[in-house]
């Protein structure tokens, strides 16, 4: 690592366990990005993570993890990808129950086909149990997945960004394409409450999959 992102605030298996992530990253996006754009995304988003998240493991796999959404993003911005597959960016207040629902439909649905993120005005610290449990009824795991805030280069590498009750807290950005879906927030509610939320995200996902073009495996 460069000397500037050597910190005092971390323990010696942090330092660790993020030189060996950085290092990683450095060899995905060899010949688009250096070093120090890689490592200045990696540890500002372990700070983002390190305000929510307590389980070190977590958190440093979470930062890795949305370091290279986030790498991938810019380099979509910047003309440095070739992957022109469409992209959607589901955003709400917590990212922890509607987008994150959204998020794995799409994925489901969409296969390797298209590209979703999703992201969160005022991100939470897990993602919602009962909309876990929801979407396991109907064979989608988004048990591994995490609350994250949007980031400037995530929203404008999206082709198309759906929001969800994040209201003025979510980003625009002139010339892009913006839904608002009207959802109830499943924040608070259990399983049965939270199923007919689910059955209505997948009909939109769907329905926005047939817009774009996106055959639905």
């Amino acid at each position: 690592m460069t000397e500037s992102y050597i910190r005092d605030d971390l323990s010696p298996l942090q330092q660790s366990v993020l030189r060996s992530s950085s290092i990683l990253l450095q060899r995905e996006f060899d010949g688009t990005f250096g070093a120090e754009t890689i490592e200045r995304f990696l540890y500002s988003s372990y700070d983002d993570f390190a305000l929510r998240v307590s389980n070190d493991t977590y958190l440093t796999t979470f930062a890795e993890r949305f370091a290279r959404e986030r790498l991938n993003a810019l380099a979509r911005v910047e003309g440095h990808s070739e992957d022109h597959r469409p992209t959607v960016l589901f955003l709400c207040t917590h990212n922890a129950g509607r987008s994150q629902m959204a998020l794995g439909f799409f994925r489901a649905l969409a296969g390797d086909r298209a590209v979703a993120w999703s992201g969160g005005s005022e991100p939470g610290a897990e993602v919602n149990p009962a909309a876990v449990a929801a979407m396991a009824e109907v064979g989608i795991d988004i048990s591994g997945e995490f609350p994250k805030p949007w980031t400037d280069e995530v929203v404008r590498a999206a082709d198309v960004v759906v929001t969800m009750g994040c209201g003025d807290a979510c980003p625009v950005f002139p010339g892009k394409r913006y839904e608002d879906w009207t959802l109830e927030d499943p924040n608070g509610l259990g399983v049965d409450s939270v199923r007919p939320i689910r059955d209505e995200v997948r009909g939109r996902v769907e329905v926005l999959l047939l817009e774009l073009g996106v055959t639905v495996g």
